[in-house]
Parts: structure tokens; C-alpha cells; sequence
């Protein structure tokens, strides 16, 4: 089942240095999605000067619930790099 994610930034002072910081190791976990598969496209969300706020992810998982339990483990949660997260169910245009 097709989902995006859409996961904004905290916006306290040191946010963007959490974001850093978790930045390597939450690419780590991206990458092994796209090994399984499970990761199609996706990115930060920028604003309007360039600065990340932000991340969108187009994955494929089995269910909600599944794909809940990875993002609960992505270093962007545990870091509290992400404030909040939204998933909505999608289907996407065939490549």
C-alpha cells in the first residue's frame, strides 16, 4: 500500500542542529528502504530561503501500521528532529 508522509520540523533554536546531527543516520535507514524496496521518492522541505523544515516520503508498505513502527524508529523521531508526522493512504501514477 502506497503512502506520503509528510513530517515538519521543530522550530526551536537548536532544531536545525538536530536535524544535522540525525541527518546521516536517518539517510542510513532511507537507504536500507530503497534496498527493500519500500522507499520510492522523497526529500526535505524547504523554505522559501533554502532552509530544511521539513520532509515528504513517498513509501510502499504491507499496512498503517507497519509502516508506523519504521517511522517510529527513524532517527528523525527519536532525535525529535520531526514535530509532527502525517501519513496519508495514496495511489500513485505507474512509472
Amino acid at each position: 500500500m502506497h503512502f506520503v508522509v509528510t513530517a515538519l520540523d521543530h522550530t526551536d533554536e537548536g532544531a536545525l542542529a538536530r536535524r544535522m546531527a540525525n541527518r546521516e543516520a536517518h539517510l542510513a535507514g532511507v537507504r536500507q528502504l530503497i534496498a527493500n524496496q519500500q522507499f520510492l521518492s522523497g526529500g526535505a522541505i524547504l523554505d522559501d530561503s533554502g532552509k530544511m523544515i521539513g520532509s515528504t516520503l513517498h513509501v510502499d508498505f504491507p499496512d498503517r501500521v507497519t509502516l508506523e513502527a519504521c517511522l517510529q524508529r527513524d532517527p528523525y523521531v527519536t532525535g525529535r528532529v520531526w514535530e509532527s508526522v502525517e501519513i496519508q493512504p495514496a495511489r500513485f501514477v505507474p512509472a
